[in-house]
């Protein structure tokens, strides 16, 4: 609304394609997220868009620059455990911890609460500290029954640090509860619990190809030396054969054209006898 209308419209397009993109092709996202930050760095929603896109190609000090600056515009908190995880992503997990103990997470809603425990246990298992990571996933949230949109994923980080622990029995439990909740496939929970279990997926299209090729195989009979031998020698023989008929045709064919060479002359001889009689 702080912008003239047709140049809001122009940064509000933008940002739709950000958001259409981000998770299909993050860079191009980033590449649109750029032109409105171009546009109109003063607004704080600009900024926070860049700083995701910035995020999901992995830029993580440039999208920390973002976060930071979007929160001074607003005074909001909600980006909180995002800037925590760039620190992470830039090396830092002392620093994600120190931010997960500040009073900044009590004024969190539940998501953003369960978000920062995901981070902070994120950047325990950054300093192996396992056991440290699978305390910081226990939690009401983790206890509950019900399902909310974050129960999927932090079930499967507990079961993934169950995991990374050796624990596997209580691994592969939580894999089954976070399979069980995640509706929209959001995790690959179902493929590590296949795996756990020893399931191997195999391509039937692929499957049946080898099985027509094994078919083909099958049908040409496999031929020893000796008879692949024994078909060469009669191919020569018959090559010889062939040879023989054609000598044979060459010497009828030449013993016939001698022969009428032979009527050609007496035909001449009979024609100058009878021209030498008609003179007398």
């Amino acid at each position: 609304m702080s912008l003239p209308k047709g140049l809001a419209e122009d940064v509000a397009k933008n940002l739709v394609m950000v958001a259409r993109l981000i998770d299909e092709d993050p860079e191009a996202a980033y590449a649109y997220s750029k032109i409105a930050l171009r546009l109109a760095s003063r607004v704080a929603a600009v900024r926070e868009a860049a700083g995701f896109a910035a995020y999901a190609t992995q830029k993580y000090s440039e999208a920390l620059a973002e976060f930071r600056a979007a929160r001074r515009m607003t005074g909001s908190v909600d980006l909180w455990p995002v800037m925590a995880d760039c620190e992470r992503g830039l090396g830092r997990p002392e620093k994600a911890l120190e931010m997960a103990g500040a009073a900044e997470v009590h004024k969190l809603d539940k998501a953003g609460q369960v978000e920062m425990r995901l981070v902070a246990a994120g950047a325990r298992r950054d300093m192996d500290q396992l056991d440290a990571a699978i305390v910081t996933l226990q939690s009401p949230e983790l206890a509950s029954n019900s399902v909310q949109p974050w129960t999927p994923r932090l079930r499967y980080a507990y079961a993934d640090a169950l995991l990374a622990a050796g624990r596997e029995d209580e691994a592969r439990e939580w894999f089954a509860k976070a399979v069980e909740s995640d509706k929209d496939g959001s995790t690959d929970a179902s493929d590590r619990l296949a795996a756990m279990d020893g399931v191997e997926f195999v391509d039937a299209f692929v499957e049946d190809e080898d099985e027509d090729d094994d078919e083909r195989d099958d049908d040409v009979e496999p031929q020893d030396e000796a008879s692949a031998l024994d078909e060469v020698e009669a191919d020569i023989e018959d090559d010889d054969e062939d040879d023989d008929e054609d000598d044979d045709f060459e010497d009828v064919e030449a013993e016939v054209e001698a022969k009428e060479d032979v009527v050609k002359v007496d035909v001449v001889k009979e024609d100058v006898v009878k021209e030498e009689d008609d003179k007398d």
